[in-house]
Formats: C-alpha cells, sequence, structure tokens
C-alpha cells in the first residue's frame, strides 16, 4: 500500500491519478462507503484541474454540472485505487469525461466507473463562459482536443 502521496500519471489521452483508499472510507458492512467513490472522483478532478494549472487565482472556474458513478465490485480496505478520467467531449463551455475507479495492483479490476460533465463559469457571475484556445492548448497536453 502507498503513503498518501498521490502519484499523477498520464498515457494514452488520459489522467490517472494513485490513492489510498482509507480507514475511514468505510461503512459498517466493512467495505467503502459508497458515497467514497465521488470523493475519489472528486480528489482525481481536483488533481486534474491543478495539473493544467487552471485551479484556484483565475477569474474562471469549473463547476461540476453532473456525476454519476455505477459500483460495480465492493472496495475493500487495504488497497490503493487508480482513479482515472478519459476526455468523452469539449463542448462549447462543457465538458465531459468518462471516469473510472480501478484496483491499483490490477487496473483491469474495476470497482466503478462513471461521468462527469465540469462547466467552465465566470468566476463574478457563475454564468457560463466559452473554452478559450488557451484553455484547448492546455487540455491537449493530456487529452485529444
Amino acid at each position: 500500500m502507498s503513503s498518501e502521496t498521490v502519484d499523477i500519471q498520464t498515457t494514452s489521452g488520459t489522467f490517472e491519478i494513485v490513492l489510498p483508499v482509507r480507514w475511514g472510507d468505510m461503512d459498517a458492512l466493512s467495505h467503502v462507503n459508497n458515497a467514497a467513490y465521488f470523493r475519489y472522483f472528486e480528489e482525481a478532478r481536483v488533481r486534474l484541474v491543478m495539473a493544467l494549472g487552471l485551479g484556484p487565482g483565475h477569474d474562471r472556474n469549473w463547476l461540476l454540472a453532473h456525476a454519476s458513478c455505477d459500483f460495480l465490485k465492493p472496495l475493500l480496505y487495504p488497497a490503493d485505487i487508480v482513479v482515472g478520467f478519459k476526455l468523452l467531449r469539449v463542448g462549447r463551455s462543457s465538458i465531459e469525461f468518462d471516469c473510472w475507479i480501478a484496483d491499483a495492483q490490477d487496473t483491469q479490476i474495476l470497482h466503478a466507473r462513471g461521468r462527469n460533465i465540469l462547466v467552465c463559469a465566470d468566476g463574478a457571475t457563475g454564468r457560463s463562459v466559452p473554452w478559450t484556445d488557451a484553455d484547448r492548448q492546455v487540455l491537449s497536453r493530456y487529452f485529444s482536443v
């Protein structure tokens, strides 16, 4: 099992991080609580935005417009997981990702799969704003845009 250090990987158009499953993520049934899966996706989204250099300090925000998760296989403590994002679509002001949680020891074992849609919004008004050419260039560092 890894330490609290997060490993970021980018391969073949995906963004992946390795996270440890924490003891406190479990529920009374001794498996990871369903809400924790959404926190794992959240952590990966934040790391992605930070890696893209589009995090805090900009005049625009990335707002979560949609999050879904299909729970495929129970996740047990202790474990390390890989949380991945693959770009599906870039709209005028939105971006859609396929996301997954896999076992870090065997990434063919999927524990969950979902979708996330983010919207680029003006920091002052909260209204959606289009992606800029600069945004698309930054995205192309990790994904095919």
